[in-house]
């Protein structure tokens, strides 16, 4: 942490050059090799459904708010009334064969400092596991720091999500901490672990993100060479 000190010799946080307000996301297409990610659209709905129904057992939306996958019409008026505002801001994700597999968001989305969040990410069973996962939150990452000029970018999950806090932290994010009793979701406590990544960073993982999505890094079966933060 950097620090200064002001006239009476008290320790003060360093000068910005820019103090805000930073642009809002403007729901370009963030394109990548293996995936597009699309502004959501209530069309892209029946798709990405059918996508999110190659999970039979729905433990995909264990640690999500809702889980609203009972139908296609239930999913369509979730999708309306969720997907569609300006906070969150979804996207949806698109696979190289332009099906939908998967989505997230930014949220929480302050202008004026600087902080964005990353959330609501849903992969469907065809995005799991993939490089599509990998790239579909570098472009969102990338779209914070280079396009929109953010200094915070921020994770947060359910502290008993295991397999999220192990994603954040291979993107290259620092924990932060946990919120003990932070909220309540599905009827039942919700300890919130917190990460995040600054625009500092982000330079040095950008580069291992480029690295690692480089059809080189990949075998003939598709196979990771090198993994991204080993």
């Amino acid at each position: 942490m950097t620090s200064r000190k002001n006239e009476f010799g008290q320790p003060i946080g360093e000068k910005l050059d820019f103090t805000g307000p930073w642009p809002r996301p403007d729901g370009r297409d963030l394109i990548g090799r293996t995936c597009t990610l699309r502004r959501a659209n209530l069309k892209y709905a029946p798709d990405l459904f059918a996508s999110y129904s190659e999970d039979k057992t729905g433990k995909n939306w264990t640690y999500m708010p809702t889980s609203p996958t009972g139908d296609l019409a239930d999913f369509k008026d979730w999708y309306a009334k969720t997907c569609l505002g300006d906070d969150p801001f979804f996207y949806t994700v698109f696979n190289a064969q332009n099906r939908p597999v998967g989505q997230a968001s930014f949220l929480r989305i302050a202008p004026d400092i600087g902080s964005i969040e990353v959330g609501w990410i849903a992969m469907s069973p065809l995005m799991q596991r993939s490089t599509i996962s990998t790239e579909a939150m570098y472009l969102m990452m990338a779209h914070a720091f280079d396009d929109l000029g953010y200094r915070r970018y921020e994770w947060k999950c359910d502290a008993l999500n295991a397999p999220s806090r192990a994603a954040a932290q291979r993107l290259g994010m620092t924990f932060e901490g946990i919120f003990r009793q932070c909220t309540i979701y599905k009827g039942r406590n919700r300890d919130t672990a917190w990460f995040s990544i600054l625009d500092g960073e982000w330079p040095a993982q950008k580069a291992k993100f480029e690295t690692y999505l480089n059809p080189a890094n990949f075998d003939e079966s598709g196979a990771q060479i090198r993994p991204l933060n080993p």
